[in-house]
């Protein structure tokens, strides 16, 4: 039941950047691994990126492995989702979950609060 937040998302050209950020109110975050998924008009919701409690591990999607990058200020109780060289198939809304341990993974059944998504769209 706990509510997170995604913001930043919008309508951006292809090559171009986006940042998008989640949060909550209190410590919502801690001890978990983080992770952001996505899904396209016509897809299933696919894993993007996820991060450890401490930012000591990382996991991408092959499809944005090197474009994308996450991260987490844990006194902010925050995570982003950094997007650089963004293409077409981008295109989606984007949602931050949280996960039920520390350690990230690609697993969707492994995370317990979802927020609402933010839509990105890619031009091209």
């Amino acid at each position: 039941q706990v509510e997170l937040v995604e913001s930043g998302g919008g309508l951006v050209q292809a090559g171009g950047s986006l940042s998008l950020s989640c949060g909550a109110s209190g410590r919502t975050f801690s001890g978990r691994a983080m992770g952001w998924f996505r899904q396209a008009p016509g897809k299933e919701r696919e894993f993007v990126a996820a991060i450890s409690w401490t930012s000591y591990s990382t996991s991408y999607a092959a499809s944005v492995k090197g474009r994308f990058t996450i991260s987490r200020d844990n006194a902010k109780n925050t995570v982003y989702l950094q997007m650089n060289s963004l293409k077409p198939e981008d295109t989606a809304v984007y949602y931050c979950a949280r996960g039920t341990l520390i350690a990230p993974t690609t697993q969707e059944e492994r995370y317990d609060s979802w927020g609402q998504g933010t839509q990105v769209t890619v031009s091209s």
